[in-house]
């Protein structure tokens, strides 16, 4: 890829305003292409290398054709709510297709919907309603989960249903490659008279399992062949084909949609670990089986969200809905929650995970906020003053820092730990800034000659003009790098920040009134000096990730870690 990576260009935006800020919150939709922050002539990113999984290796990731990327993912069954497990596949891809949209790449992203399948079925036959409606109803509500989590559209995102013809095509070129047989009306892939079979998973056939949803059926040749098409059951829906009336099985419709849409080879082929085998495996037979010229040029797969070292699953009713966790904590907190683990890794669900994103969350966008509000006040003044060596060296440091992690298979942990050193930069210049100001607010015109020999002498000094370019400069290498991440926040910080503290005041099983409440409680008591009174109040707020902090205009407070 080091010659067919578009290099990004770099800018310099010295004069940033916080008007601007208005174009970077909303990169939730719309995503900037350059690097707003770094210094003109700053080296392109590094060579993307993504971890191939049919190689068990990092390999430079060079497109097929230049400048374009093929991507197909595969999409949920929608049967149901979603749970933490589907969002952690679809934030995983959702960062690469952002990166690879900022790498300049035109990206043509696939997710498709199996709206007919054994489990749809049966829940719609429990509820007394089509398979069609209850499959609709769960993608629009799968479509607003990840629209929560700020997961960009795909350039498509068809149905199996949509796609029966080209299914009943792909599965006949199978069966004249004489790769798979007819049985009764169902058809089904010949593991034997296909050699590659196993080539993705590594597994060895004679301890396979059959490749299906569903239990052996002794009518099959080998155990391990799998349905490319199931034959009508009565009350079940059904379309026409040459081997009778009946509807695909599980893996054909992936195999079917990527080459629609994508062509028979394409770029990158993702989706979670669980589905190497059988979905992929068995996808990636039924393709070159049918046209033996199919490749996939890299297999991606996440890992598995885990509660009690225990993969989260419906099968095993051990999940938690997209809906559970963001009804008590801000759907960004849930996606850098998912974030933190390398999307390869396995990630632990737990509560404590979850606020320790959420806090983090709460201290970015409290730290954007504040530099905004700062640099507000100073909009007008127009400085031409460039952006202090130390701070732009941070900028610069931090862009680079990016790149590399982003482009060594999307290292989204070291990633989100770099932002932190830009924070403390930002919050050391408002309390220099604001400490200088009080000085010069103060300072008299006396001794001027004297303090301009002792500032020859000595390190320049840094003006307010040079605190609030520092502020610029910082915050907007933050959100831009957020923006790219599908963490800045569409709406604006304030209303993002309040957001927070109403889930976690619903996480404490308070309200704005008995939090009042309390704390006006605990400044009575250490009025009265009733010094143990109003630690116990401190302590239990904070037991229940309530910090309360003592400003010169009064008690306030913010949501914390539970202690």
């Amino acid at each position: 890829m080091a010659e067919n990576t578009p290099e990004p260009a770099a800018t310099l935006l010295s004069n940033l305003t916080v008007a601007e800020d208005t174009a970077a919150t909303q990169a939730a939709t719309a995503l900037p292409s350059v690097p707003a922050t770094a210094a003109v002539g700053a080296p392109p990113p590094p060579p993307l290398q993504l971890f191939n999984s049919m190689t068990k290796k990092k390999e430079l990731f060079v497109p097929r054709v230049e400048g374009k990327v093929g991507m197909y993912v595969c999409g949920v069954t929608p049967y149901d709510f979603s749970h933490v497990g589907h969002a952690r596949a679809y934030v995983a891809f959702d960062v690469l297709y952002r990166y690879l949209k900022f790498l300049g790449y035109e990206v043509d992203y696939v997710r498709n919907f199996t709206d007919i399948d054994d489990k749809i079925i049966k829940r719609a036959n429990q509820n007394g309603e089509t398979v069609t409606s209850l499959s609709s109803r769960f993608i629009t509500e799968f479509l607003a989960d990840v629209a929560e989590l700020q997961c960009l559209p795909p350039t498509h995102e068809p149905r199996v249903t949509e796609h029966i013809e080209n299914i009943i095509k792909l599965i006949t070129e199978i069966i004249k490659n004489g790769k798979a047989y007819v049985v009764d009306g169902d058809v089904y892939f010949s593991v034997d008279n296909f050699p590659e079979y196993l080539s993705l998973s590594g597994r060895i056939l004679d301890h396979n399992r059959a490749g299906s949803r569903v239990a052996v059926d002794t009518r099959k040749r080998n155990p391990a062949d799998f349905a490319l098409w199931k034959a009508a059951k009565e009350g079940e829906p059904s379309w026409e084909s040459p081997w009778g009336n009946g509807r695909p099985g599980w893996h054909i419709e992936c195999s079917a949609m990527s080459a629609h849409y994508l062509g028979h080879v394409f770029d990158i082929h993702g989706g979670g670990k669980d589905l190497i085998f059988p979905h992929h495996e068995n996808e990636l037979a039924q393709s070159r089986a049918a046209y033996p010229e199919s490749e996939v040029k890299c297999w991606m797969h996440n890992g598995f969200i885990n509660i009690d070292d225990q993969k989260m699953s419906k099968s095993v009713n051990n999940f938690f809905t997209i809906r559970d966790i963001i009804t008590l904590y801000h759907p960004l907190a849930l996606r850098f929650f998912l974030m933190r683990t390398h999307y390869k890794s396995d990630a632990n669900h737990s509560d404590k995970a979850l606020e320790i994103a959420s806090d983090r969350v709460y201290y970015i966008f409290q730290t954007l906020y504040d530099c905004d509000e700062v640099v507000s006040l100073h909009r007008e003044e127009n400085t031409s003053a460039p952006v202090p060596a130390e701070e732009q060296k941070l900028v610069d440091d931090h862009h680079k820092a990016f790149l590399e992690s982003m482009s060594d298979d999307l290292r989204t942990t070291d990633v989100l730990d770099g932002f932190m050193e830009l924070l403390k930069a930002i919050n050391g210049n408002l309390n220099d800034l604001k400490k200088l100001q009080q000085k010069l607010e103060q300072q008299k015109k006396k001794q001027q000659q004297q303090k301009k020999q002792q500032q020859k002498q000595q390190r320049p000094q840094k003006q307010p003009e040079d605190h609030i370019q520092a502020l610029n400069a910082l915050g907007a290498e933050i959100k831009h790098k957020l923006s790219i991440l599908g963490l800045m926040p569409p709406s604006p910080l304030a209303e993002v920040l309040k957001q927070l503290k109403e889930k976690a005041l619903k996480r404490a099983g308070l309200t704005e009134e008995s939090l009042s409440e309390q704390i006006e409680h605990r400044i009575a008591a250490r009025n009265n000096k009733q010094f143990e009174v109003s630690d116990q109040i401190r302590k239990e707020l904070a037991s229940k990730g309530i910090a309360l902090m003592d400003e010169p205009t009064g008690t306030v407070w913010r949501p914390c870690e539970r202690e």
